[in-house]
């Protein structure tokens, strides 16, 4: 029998060409939730773009599904959990909109530079004042890019051209990979200070909404020009709009927002504000890209060859049963790592310790290697770009394995050598529970601990004295913010001290800083610890 390749959305006649040759290709508007779902009974591959919701029930519908393929970047209408949970493979078009991305901000760039938007309106008015529009040239300034990722990179390197000096923000990549790249990088304080343009390029996470907030913007240079095309939320728009207010900031550029679809914001009452309807992988190009990389997805998926976008599938071979277990165990401690460490560090190794070492255990440090991007990065991190995304930043990853372990039968530790000499460890296990496995934290840079690697944890280090649980439980629970679990560890009565917490929601930039603040905290951060 030939498979059905479903399309519930427009595809780029291209990629239907791909599939067409070799695939039964029926087509169906996945917005109308009867006709879907009957459609998908037969359905051996289903592919859609963000408005058809391909969730448990829809995947229940399927009994012969095996690759959902998400024509773009996000997967917010795919609920990969139950895809997963059914074996079904998951595959989006994770690099298809970067450079239409990269370029949407260089436009919002040139346009704030030269009131491009409010002096053709006014033109279009009936206006001709062209002294009131005067801007300002690219060359010889300061352009500050925030996050080096994929997008930053293709930022810069296009910028780069127009004369600029460019500094850089991102504790997650090398300083000698950023000086290939013709960037300095610094503090982002430093960042704020000497730029006379701002470009973001930062994935939304817990420690990056809020970046940017009233405090940042008052230490700006005068006159800076800022623009956000990566995610909403990560600039606070109404300190943005005080600040535009006051003639701190010239100009703005902005085309994501923190709520979405967003038709009123205290940014549109500005004139040198450009304002777009997150257009960023709105091009031709980007379209086309995602629905081709798509179709030669399925097409490999059906023909039981490797996915290299598999989202929801690990790369190395048959996985042991009693392995299987330790992946989203590694995954975790990869992503805690990242959250204590404050940066990527230049070494990592995977160190796993107990009889199960008997089976293959290198797809740990692959797990490992996932969790310790995923919250740093723009582009979804999966078990095959994983890889790739540690050897472009720098970082070398190794596994060491034991036999033998102490107090647990099982002991996976991510242990990794910051650039500043500092070592960073974290260690986990898996307990049975009754019916299901749980992972614990037992370890965190040299404190123990044991505490449930769920939820949001925050951790915050200190010097140990009466009264800081307090003071901490009375900030959240004023934020709203509830608190889960929490476990102090320390080495010794008055000195320094670890406190872990699991609370119900992130918290923001600001949020996390007060907090720390308020007990004279030497490190804080937050770690994702949430099932994705």
């Amino acid at each position: 029998m030939t498979p059905v390749v479903l399309i519930a959305e427009e595809l780029a006649p291209a990629a239907i060409e791909v599939l067409a040759h070799d695939f039964d290709v029926r087509h169906v508007d996945g917005t109308d939730r009867p006709a879907l779902l009957s459609a998908l009974s037969e359905a051996d591959a289903v592919i859609v773009r963000s408005a058809t919701q391909i969730d448990a029930e829809a995947i229940a519908a399927a009994p012969r599904l095996k690759v959902v393929a998400r024509a773009g970047v996000g997967l917010d209408n795919v609920e990969v959990p139950a895809a997963t949970a059914r074996g079904v493979m998951v595959v989006n078009a994770p690099t298809s909109n970067i450079v239409s991305a990269a370029e949407q901000a260089v436009a919002l760039l040139l346009a704030v530079a030269r009131n491009t938007a409010s002096a053709s309106a006014a033109l279009k008015a009936g206006e001709w004042k062209r002294s009131k529009y005067t801007g300002v040239e690219l060359q010889g300034k300061t352009v500050g890019v925030v996050g080096l990722g994929r997008i930053g990179v293709l930022f810069a390197s296009r910028i780069a051209a127009f004369g600029t000096r460019l500094i850089a923000y991102d504790p997650y990549i090398q300083p000698a990979r950023a000086a290939q790249l013709g960037v300095r990088l610094v503090g982002l304080e430093e960042l704020l200070r000497e730029s006379d343009f701002i470009s973001i390029h930062l994935p939304k996470t817990p420690e990056t909404v809020g970046l940017i907030g009233e405090k940042e913007l008052s230490i700006v240079k005068p006159g800076v020009r800022i623009v956000n095309a990566a995610r909403g939320g990560l600039i606070d728009e109404q300190a943005l709009a005080d600040a535009l207010a006051e003639g701190r900031v010239a100009g703005a550029g902005v085309d994501v927002y923190a709520k979405e679809p967003c038709t009123s914001s205290p940014l549109f009452a500005f004139d040198n504000v450009v304002a777009t309807p997150h257009l960023g992988a709105s091009t031709a190009e980007a379209q086309d890209k995602a629905g081709l990389a798509v179709a030669k997805s399925v097409k490999l998926a059906l023909q039981g060859e490797f996915v290299p976008d598999a989202v929801n599938v690990q790369a190395g071979g048959v996985v042991a049963e009693d392995v299987r277990p330790l992946l989203p165990l590694a995954e975790k401690l990869g992503r805690a790592f990242t959250a204590v460490a404050g940066g990527i560090a230049a070494s990592v190794t995977v160190e796993v310790r107990g009889e199960i070492v008997d089976h293959d255990v290198s797809v740990l440090k692959l797990a490992a290697t996932k969790g310790l991007f995923s919250s740093v990065v723009e582009e979804q991190v999966t078990y095959v770009n994983a890889p790739h995304l540690a050897a472009q930043r720098g970082v070398e990853m190794s596994l060491n394995t034991q036999a033998e372990t102490v107090d647990h039968p099982v002991l996976v530790t991510v242990r990794g050598a910051l650039p500043d000499g500092r070592t960073v460890s974290v260690s986990g296990t898996v307990a049975q529970a009754g019916p299901r496995d749980v992972i614990k934290l037992t370890e965190v840079d040299g404190f123990d601990v044991e505490i449930g690697a769920e939820g949001i944890l925050l951790f915050l280090r200190y010097a140990d004295r009466p009264g800081v649980v307090g003071i901490v439980g009375t900030l959240l629970g004023q934020a709203g913010i509830n608190i889960a679990a929490m476990q102090v560890a320390r080495r010794e009565a008055g000195g320094e001290t670890l406190m872990t917490l699991t609370v119900d929601q992130a918290l923001g930039a600001d949020l996390l800083t007060s907090a720390a603040d308020s007990i004279g905290a030497t490190s804080a951060s937050a770690a994702d610890l949430r099932d994705e």
